[in-house]
């Protein structure tokens, strides 16, 4: 798994529907992979992005980049893939989210994780260290909409900031009472800006 390959599987499905003039949108390290379909693929058919806590320029913090997360917590994701995948997926969901959750939601949400194989979710927390996306932020120039709740414990705001400061035409809106999963965390507020985002250009 890279960015690479994952965005040129984006381009395929572009070309096999022949889509045209849309808007690609991303979340966690699907944004990621959304900046570099961007950059890698010139925006081939996309008239607008939209990124909703997405995993760069890089989730791993480095000497000359404090940001993100250490890499001892995506080490003990992958530890925790292949020795108790339900335990640590659980305890990912637990910090998922702000917004308090019911205990048949959270079973729900470990259901979703489980349905994914393991090793497709080790070999994605192992490109979370491996990948970094810097100089394709420079290269978006579509209309950007960038969604971050203040309280993601997954991908930490600042990234979201630090996105806003590198694409050119982007919008940041801090989403103050949501976690990783904004989506959901503030549903409602969230259809209302990708719809507004979407509608007005």
């Amino acid at each position: 798994y890279n960015y690479n390959r994952l965005s040129d599987d984006v381009r395929y499905v572009v070309e096999s529907m022949n889509l045209r003039n849309f808007v690609l949108a991303g979340h966690s390290t699907g944004g990621a992979i959304a900046i570099k379909y961007m950059s890698r693929h010139s925006g081939y058919g996309v008239s607008k992005l939209a990124l909703f806590a997405a995993a760069a320029p890089s989730l791993i913090k480095l000497p000359n980049f404090p940001y993100g997360i250490d890499k001892s917590t995506v080490t003990d994701i992958i530890n925790g893939t292949y020795n108790d995948r339900p335990n640590m997926l659980n305890n990912f969901g637990e910090i998922f989210f702000f917004q308090y959750l019911t205990q048949p939601f959270s079973q729900w949400f470990l259901k979703l994780g489980l349905q994914a194989a393991g090793w497709a979710t080790a070999a994605v927390a192992n490109m979370w260290i491996r990948e970094q996306l810097f100089g394709d932020l420079e290269t978006i120039n579509v209309p950007t909409l960038i969604i971050h709740g203040i309280h993601d414990k997954v991908v930490p705001f600042e990234l979201g900031e630090i996105q806003s400061k590198s694409i050119r035409n982007s919008t940041l809106l801090p989403f103050q009472y949501s976690g990783h999963g904004s989506f959901y965390d503030e549903r409602d507020k969230f259809n209302a800006e990708l719809m507004n985002f979407i509608e007005k250009y």
